[in-house]
């Protein structure tokens, strides 16, 4: 591990925000320097206000080249690095994205009001693909679809998809009520990995074992094979210094939601939680190493993270 702390680029969601408002935006945050910034303000009127804010704020990060993709709820946005919008692009069958993750030219979409994942071709610039995930025989079945035409699933929403993980082995996808994470193989099998708590969100394979965002028990926790398990407890404030407290009737908008979350080795993570917080954890120490705190308004939630990969 070494000694100089990564420069981090966040999303986040504003609960609660009224039409007008600002509802999150794009942040850098350079732990080494101290250093953060916003670089964009994300304001559209239009946002969808019915359903408990599901529709507002910036969501998943990944990065193609000198290309930033970002997913708002049902449309996914292209920048360059200087965060100005080059693109973006629709589909019927994307809505309330969550995260999203690159596997070589392929970019994959969590949708959640379709129990979905979508991909979409970087090459060609369009969604080629879906499939929709849902439980069958006592394990799991994904129906495949083709986002180009109007033949696709109903929206549904009996798991919440919200995090898709990709690496050599495969794509792994999990939501708030799989109660595991589930791995995709290349014949679109779809089979448990581990199990995970209900109400998770960004579970991920890591090391031997899986790191997940316990947002229900607003905990970081890291689950080896071996039999390890690392929590760590979500950071509050003290309440008269948490502002417009109360003003989001849902009661979504609370202290220690734990959302966002990635791997900066195999050492460091790092989760973010509202009010928009971001937090360096070292796993093998069970220590905090940094904390950046956005705001206080306990409305703004952190949402996408990723490690910034260019070198500044």
């Amino acid at each position: 591990m070494t000694d100089r702390l990564p420069k981090l680029v966040a999303t986040s969601v504003v609960r609660g925000a009224q039409q007008g408002d600002s509802h999150g935006g794009i942040f850098t945050i350079d732990f080494d320097k101290q250093e953060t910034l916003q670089h964009v303000d994300w304001n559209t009127g239009e946002i969808d206000f019915e359903g408990r804010g599901a529709d507002r704020g910036l969501r998943g990060i990944a990065f193609d080249g000198d290309d930033i993709y970002v997913a708002a709820s049902d449309e996914l946005f292209c920048y360059d690095r200087n965060f100005r919008i080059t693109a973006s692009w629709r589909n019927p069958y994307l809505k309330h994205c969550h995260e999203i993750a690159r596997m070589d030219r392929t970019l994959f979409l969590t949708s959640t009001g379709f129990d979905s994942l979508l991909a979409f071709d970087l090459d060609s610039r369009q969604f080629t693909w879906g499939m929709q995930v849902a439980r069958a025989l006592g394990g799991w079945a994904g129906t495949v679809f083709d986002p180009r035409t109007d033949k696709g699933p109903s929206p549904i929403n009996n798991f919440h998809i919200n995090m898709v993980f990709v690496d050599g082995s495969g794509v792994f996808v999990s939501g708030l009520r799989t109660k595991a994470m589930l791995h995709m193989n290349s014949q679109f099998e779809l089979n448990e990995v581990c199990n995970i708590p209900v109400g998770s969100h960004n579970a991920q394979p890591w090391r031997d074992g899986v790191l997940v965002n316990d947002t229900q028990c607003d905990a970081v926790r890291y689950s080896g094979r071996d039999g390890t398990n690392k929590a760590f407890r979500i950071m509050t404030y003290p309440e008269d210094e948490i502002q417009f407290a109360g003003i989001d009737d849902s009661k979504v908008a609370r202290q220690g939601f734990g959302r966002g979350l990635c791997a900066i080795n195999e050492q460091l993570v790092v989760g973010g939680s509202s009010p928009s917080t971001v937090t360096i954890y070292d796993v093998d120490n069970a220590a905090v190493v940094a904390r950046a705190t956005l705001t206080m308004d306990i409305r703004n939630a952190i949402h996408g993270l990723e490690v910034w990969p260019y070198d500044d």
